[in-house]
């Protein structure tokens, strides 16, 4: 399995995050087990910061029964309940407060942290002051997948995203599912090989967005070259791009895969796997570069089991399937990177 600190980086670039020293500082001082202990130092750095700048406040709308009035006359309440000889009525108001849904997930989470024994008992302590530390106005709000799923509609701030993200992580890796009652799932993700090829893949691309400016970087949807009636063509897959690099004199699709290898064995032998390289072949036989631009495809794994590097030129397009190092320190990785599409 690849590092904790290594991991950090992927999670950062995939979210488009760049990492704080005060966290990597964090995991130097008391080296972490489990990729939890990761997110909680994440989760408590990012909420500080948060704290640190004031809660942005919204506007919530308050109903309530008041002997002054305010806002919007309730009729139906306020009549039902008999309030108007009593010189009273039900009120609805808008007010600002800090009692917005990612603040009441972020309270949500912590709570569900503190007591949690796949941390050590330095962490919680630290999880439970800050969960303190939040307004008395922001209720906690339990994760639900709903949850979620309402919030990344919603318009927020670069650091309330990166916030959203590692809540969800937590939510997804570590905290009791609906189904098990107060059992938690305890998963060390790193070996979740279809989480962790999102992530892979994420960090990648948003890894080559930001550090060069050679090319442009982006997903691709590429046409099928093929010739038959609209309703048949509908029925053609999506060809979509894990990352596409594009300069004026060169076009790289490049795809990632994480897999435990990238060579599997067949009648005893090492093979490359077939459909990864039947994937990116059907990519550079339908993309249409532009006059004068070199295409070419690139193959991406982690380097688990033995480390792969093969070039070959296939259907007129160079075409290289290459491992990269995880366990080097990350200056190693990102060097490596920015290589791999440096190299002619």
């Amino acid at each position: 399995m690849i590092p904790l600190a290594t991991l950090y980086y992927l999670l950062c670039y995939a979210w488009q995050r760049l990492p704080e020293p005060a966290v990597l500082q964090a995991t130097e001082a008391a080296p972490f087990h489990r990729p939890l202990e990761l997110l909680a130092q994440m989760l408590l750095h990012a909420a500080r910061q948060l704290l640190r700048t004031g809660l942005p406040l919204a506007f919530i709308t308050t109903q309530q029964e008041s002997n002054e009035l305010r806002g919007r006359i309730e009729l139906a309440p306020t009549l039902g309940r008999g309030l108007l000889p009593q010189g009273r009525a039900v009120c609805s108001f808008d007010e600002l407060s800090p009692d917005r849904p990612l603040h009441q997930l972020l309270a949500g989470t912590l709570a569900a942290l503190a007591p949690h024994r796949g941390l050590p008992a330095a962490l919680r302590r630290e999880v439970s002051q800050l969960r303190r530390r939040l307004p008395a106005a922001v209720q906690p709000l339990e994760p639900t997948a709903g949850i979620f799923a309402t919030l990344r509609r919603q318009r927020l701030a670069t650091a309330e995203v990166f916030l959203l993200h590692i809540c969800e992580l937590i939510y997804q890796t570590s905290l009791p599912a609906p189904a098990a009652g107060s059992r938690g799932r305890f998963t060390d993700f790193r070996r979740d090989e279809a989480l962790m090829a999102r992530i892979f893949e994420q960090a990648v691309r948003n890894f080559y967005r930001r550090e060069q400016r050679q090319y442009r970087v982006f997903t691709e949807t590429i046409t099928w070259q093929a010739e038959a009636t609209p309703a048949d063509l509908a029925l053609l897959p999506t060809m979509l791009t894990d990352t596409t690099l594009d300069s004026p004199a060169r076009k790289i699709i490049l795809d990632t895969k994480y897999y435990a290898a990238a060579l599997r064995s067949r009648y005893d032998q090492p093979r490359l796997i077939a459909p990864h390289l039947y994937q990116l072949y059907a990519y550079l036989q339908n993309v249409r570069p532009t006059p004068g631009q070199a295409l070419e495809g690139i193959l991406l794994y982690p380097a688990t089991t033995a480390a792969v590097d093969v070039r070959y030129t296939l259907g007129g397009h160079p075409v290289r399937i290459v491992t990269l190092d995880l366990h080097q320190p990350w200056p190693g990785i990102a060097a490596d990177l920015l290589t791999l599409i440096n190299e002619v």
